[in-house]
């Protein structure tokens, strides 16, 4: 019984994790799997061991996950900001030593609402379609 637990949460956390949308769900999924693991290696009672090992460790992976996101979020942000259409941002993550650039396009206002597209590239060859929206305060927020 306990084996069968730990392989449903093994295999359920994969599975989870490879439907992140964010960094943020990617950490919790890969944060609970090791504690998982640790939880039921270190316990005298597997089963408490790993439940409580997959719920500590999703909460660290998501938090750190939900930073990763906030860094690339600022960047996106500054980019619309600062950049006149069709320049280009280029970053390194210093966290994860991942590089990206972003290409702002013109500002347009869609329901009554000042939004640019941004052009996300990340070093793996991902290209991601971003738009943002000039906040009341002032400041581009990611809307999609």
């Amino acid at each position: 019984m306990q084996k069968a637990l730990i392989i449903v949460v093994f295999v359920t956390t994969l599975f989870c994790g490879g439907c992140a949308a964010n960094n943020a769900q990617t950490g919790a999924g890969l944060g609970s799997l090791g504690g998982a693991l640790v939880g039921a290696l270190t316990s005298k009672d597997k089963v408490v061991g790993a439940a409580f090992g997959a719920a500590g460790g999703a909460l660290a992976g998501y938090v750190l996950g939900n930073e990763l996101d906030k860094y690339e979020t600022k960047q996106i942000s500054h980019t619309a900001e600062s950049l006149p259409s069709g320049k280009t941002k280029r970053w390194i993550n210093p966290d994860t030593g991942k590089r990206y650039t972003a290409t702002p396009k013109p500002a347009v206002v869609r329901k009554g609402k000042i939004q640019r597209d941004v052009v996300l590239r990340a070093e793996s060859g991902e290209r991601i379609h971003v738009t943002v929206e000039r906040g009341r305060a002032g400041k581009w927020h990611i809307v999609k």
